[in-house]
């Protein structure tokens, strides 16, 4: 069986892409979550992860680490992982090569945390930007394909590189136009996705580096996680 490496499930978008997708397509793995570190996770995530971060998938004895990585591993093995059709699919791998490459300014100015809801401090252009290219993004996939996932009518591995933009879409009140308005919430709504975001608000560790990257986003107004 797969063995998958991940961190908390309250700070670790990265790690929820190849969990949600390898949950919701009934992969079966082993999950082993290591909680980050304060400072330098490097040495700490060395000793099952060669680049020392998560997410990193063991297979038999052989790493695969990066969620794109993972993501092409798995999708030698499975069927579905990516759509079927070849236009679907190109159009889906270049979504998710930009999700991975791309969008600086949302990821350092909305940093997940899935258990807070904060009102964030005026956007930048940068964000703005970020926040119009995902709608764009979105809306051109629901018009390609049809919905109600973004290469059509089944959840693929383009929706789990996006998964992690809902948690933020809901920290944050971040919103968007058309069709793209509602995705988050379906994403949101799979039960993969509602059982990571139950078992990280069932996380009582605080990490200060992760913590204080949300307090420089904005106020936090609730809070939902238990407390020890």
């Amino acid at each position: 069986m797969y063995v998958l490496h991940i961190g908390n499930k309250n700070y670790s978008s990265w790690s929820l892409r190849p969990w949600v997708l390898m949950r919701t397509q009934g992969i079966p793995f082993e999950e082993r979550l290591t909680p980050f570190p304060t400072g330098s996770s490097f040495s700490f995530f060395r000793s099952f992860s060669p680049n020392g971060r998560v997410p990193c998938l063991v297979d038999d004895g052989w790493a695969v680490w990066d969620s794109l990585s993972i993501v092409e591993y798995l999708a030698e093995r499975h069927q579905g992982v990516w759509p079927a059709d070849a236009r679907a699919r190109a159009w889906a791998r270049s979504a998710a090569a930009e999700m991975h490459s791309s969008f600086t300014a949302l990821r350092n100015l909305c940093p997940m945390s899935c258990g807070v809801r904060v009102e964030p401090f005026p956007m930048s252009d940068a964000l703005n930007h970020d926040l119009f290219r995902l709608g764009d993004l979105w809306n051109d996939g629901f018009a390609r394909f049809g919905g109600p996932f973004l290469a059509g009518d089944r959840f693929s591995a383009v929706d789990a590189f996006f998964a992690p933009v809902a948690f933020r879409a809901q920290s944050y009140g971040l919103t968007f136009e058309s069709a793209a308005a509602a995705y988050p919430k379906r994403l949101l709504d799979l039960p993969a996705m509602r059982e990571w975001y139950a078992a990280g608000l069932a996380e009582t560790w605080r990490e200060p580096d992760h913590e204080a990257e949300v307090h420089a986003a904005g106020t936090i107004i609730e809070d939902f996680r238990t407390t020890a």
